[in-house]
């Protein structure tokens, strides 16, 4: 059964170019109560970065949040992000099962 989430649910995506900060990175935000959870995923990427066309592999991190926490997640991001200018997208879901919303909302603090 789906349940509209009238924009309470969020992910946010980043990208962090280390394993092992990713993942620091990520357990931060879900022991700080900002995320319920983040899902870690490796991609290539091709960018501009300062005039060069770069490649890369990056982590690329999906946190599931409510809307509500998104300027105190976005504070921490400020705080804490290794890059000088880190992706901050925040994308609206749609639609989310009754019991996933459920959870989110219990777990953000």
């Amino acid at each position: 059964m789906e349940k509209r989430t009238q924009g309470r649910l969020v992910c946010v995506q980043t990208t962090l170019d280390d394993p092992q900060a990713a993942r620091s990175f990520a357990k931060g935000l879900v022991e700080a109560g900002l995320a319920a959870c983040v899902h870690i995923t490796v991609i290539g990427s091709v960018y501009r970065w300062q005039g060069a066309v770069e490649e890369g592999e990056e982590q690329l991190l999906t946190i599931k949040t409510l809307a509500e926490k998104v300027d105190a997640l976005e504070a921490h991001m400020r705080a804490h992000h290794p890059y000088d200018e880190p992706e901050f997208i925040v994308l609206p879901v749609d639609r989310a099962s009754a019991g996933y919303s459920a959870w989110v909302a219990e777990s953000v603090v």
